[in-house]
């Protein structure tokens, strides 16, 4: 299960809207809940999306972003737990694209379907250790 503050949503689904027609992407930081199996988010780190093919539907979150936040969370309890990114005018559901990319299988994916600009669902998906699949993770939204 991932748990993300409602706030910490909004702002993912606020980027995936001012993104479109193109994928926004950023990092979420984190650590593992009270609950078995639970991940809780703490943070959201929005980053460009430096893909070097179309925007429309593929991303690359900036290295620099990933760096600078890795050293933000050295010496505290957080790491990098998972991503978001949009898909404009398409489900949020992994695509073949984002299967190919999917290299750290510990990783979270929250995916938000973008429709004319307006932000009408978001999932969270994980990677089978294997990498042939994605699989459904509950998204439990709490309040701040």
């Amino acid at each position: 299960m991932l748990t993300i503050p409602q706030t910490l949503l909004e702002r993912i689904t606020e980027a995936a809207e001012a993104a479109f027609p193109y994928e926004c992407c950023g990092l979420l930081a984190g650590r593992s809940g009270a609950a078995p199996g639970e991940t809780l988010v703490t943070r959201m780190v929005p980053s460009p999306n430096v893909t070097e093919t179309q925007a429309e539907d593929s991303f690359e979150v900036d290295p620099q972003v990933r760096f600078d936040l890795m050293r933000a969370l050295d010496g505290t309890d957080e790491r990098i737990v998972g991503h978001y990114h949009s898909h404009p005018g398409g489900p949020a559901l992994p695509s073949a694209t984002d299967l190919k990319m999917a290299y750290e299988t510990d990783l979270i994916w929250v995916i938000v379907a973008v429709k004319e600009g307006q932000a009408v669902d978001a999932r969270a998906h994980g990677v089978n250790p294997d990498r042939s699949a994605f699989h459904a993770i509950d998204l439990n939204l709490v309040a701040d």
